[in-house]
C-alpha cells in the first residue's frame, strides 16, 4: 500500500470519528434539551400548584359565583352557585387526580363548581378591590383550571422584575403581563400594552383603584379600566369584592397569616351605548297642489350612538363591586 493510499484511509478515519463524534455530541444536547425542558416543565407545575395550594390554605377562601353563560346579559339568567375555597380545577397539567377528587368530595357534600359548559370561554376582566400583595393570587388560584389557563395577572414591573425569582414566578408560573408604573408615554400605553398581550384568548385581573386599600372603604376607580372597555366594547366586566385580604397579608408585613377570607364573583357587566337623537334643521316646503305660498315643516333629525361617560361608568363599576360587599 501506498503512502497516499494511506494517508486517504487515515483521512476517512478521522473524518468518520468526526462525523460520530458529532452525531454524539448532536444527541447529547437534544438529550440535554429535553431533560432541560421537563424539568423546566416539571418546576413551573410544581410552583403553580404550591403556590395555588399555599394561596387557598392562606385565605381559606369561600368563594360565591354569579354565572358568566354567554347569555348573561339578560338579567333573568342570573344563578349563584357556592363552592368552598378548594373548588377551583387545577391546571391540566397539574394532578388531573387532584381535581378528579376535588371534584367528587363536592359532589358528595353537596356543593357545585363551576365548569365550560356553563361558565363559557369568553374574553374577561376580573376587576376587584385591592388590599394586599396576596389579592391577585388568590383571585387566579379560585378560578376554575379552563378559566385559569387563560387569564393572566397585570403586575408592577418594577416589583416583580426585583430579583431572579419573581421575575421567575412572573414569566414563568403566573405568565404575567408586567406594567411599567415610571416610563408611561403615548408609545408605552398601558392600555394598549394590555390589549396587545390580552390578543383574542386571554382574560386579565386588575384592580382599578390603582393601589391597596384599607380593606374598609374602596376608593374611586382609575380611568384604565374604562379605556379597556371602551376599546373593546364586548369584553366581560366580572366585578369581584375581596373580604378579610388585608388582614393576612397587611401593608409592610412580610410572613402572611391564614385567616377566614371571601372572594365573591358578581354578574359580569358591559360598557353601555346610548342612542342620542337631535334635531338639525326646519325646514319649509310648498304643499302640492296648492298656493304656493302655503307651506309645510319638515323637520330633519340626526342619529348618534354615544359610549357611556368615563365617570358614569367608572362609578357603576365601584357600585358592582360594593354591591358585593353586602352578600
Amino acid at each position: 500500500m501506498t503512502v497516499k493510499g494511506l494517508y486517504r484511509k487515515a483521512v476517512n478515519f478521522f473524518r468518520a470519528v468526526g462525523r460520530m463524534i458529532a452525531a454524539v455530541a448532536r444527541a447529547l444536547r437534544r438529550a440535554y434539551d429535553a431533560v432541560s425542558r421537563g424539568i423546566s416543565a416539571f418546576l413551573v407545575v410544581f410552583w403553580r400548584t404550591a403556590i395555588i395550594l399555599t394561596a387557598k390554605f392562606l385565605s381559606g377562601a369561600s368563594v360565591s359565583w354569579v354565572e358568566l353563560a354567554d347569555d348573561s346579559r339578560r338579567d333573568d339568567q342570573i344563578e349563584t352557585v357556592d363552592s368552598s375555597g378548594f373548588g377551583g380545577a387545577s391546571d391540566s397539567e397539574s394532578s388531573t387526580v387532584l381535581e378528579k377528587i376535588t371534584r367528587l368530595l363536592l359532589k358528595a357534600f353537596g356543593k357545585k363548581i363551576p365548569d365550560e359548559r356553563t361558565f363559557g370561554r369568553q374574553q374577561r376582566i376580573y376587576f376587584a378591590n385591592h388590599t394586599s400583595h396576596l389579592d391577585s393570587i388568590v383571585i387566579w388560584s379560585v378560578l376554575p383550571g379552563f378559566l385559569r389557563r387563560e387569564t393572566r395577572m397585570v403586575a408592577a414591573k418594577d416589583y416583580w422584575t426585583a430579583g431572579p425569582f419573581r421575575r421567575y414566578l412572573a414569566k414563568k408560573v403566573f405568565n404575567a403581563i408586567l406594567i411599567d408604573r415610571k416610563h408611561i408615554s403615548i408609545k408605552n400605553n398601558q392600555v394598549n400594552q394590555l390589549l396587545q398581550e390580552m390578543g383574542t384568548d386571554h382574560s386579565i385581573i386588575i384592580f382599578p383603584e390603582g393601589g391597596r386599600g384599607d380593606g374598609e372603604t374602596i376608593r374611586p376607580f382609575k380611568s384604565g379600566i374604562y379605556y379597556l372597555a371602551k376599546k373593546n366594547p364586548e369584553l366581560e366586566l366580572v366585578p369581584i369584592y375581596l373580604d378579610n385580604m388585608n388582614r393576612i397579608l397587611p401593608r409592610g408585613v412580610v410572613l402572611p397569616v391564614p385567616m377566614l377570607s371571601r372572594v365573591i364573583f358578581g354578574s359580569p357587566i358591559w360598557i353601555q351605548k346610548k342612542e342620542t337623537m337631535e334635531k338639525t334643521e326646519t325646514t319649509k316646503s310648498p304643499i302640492p297642489g296648492e298656493n304656493i305660498s302655503e307651506k309645510t315643516e319638515e323637520e330633519k333629525w340626526s342619529y348618534e350612538e354615544r359610549v357611556e361617560s368615563k365617570d358614569d361608568f367608572l362609578r357603576r363599576c365601584r357600585e358592582a363591586v360594593l354591591e358585593l360587599k353586602d352578600l
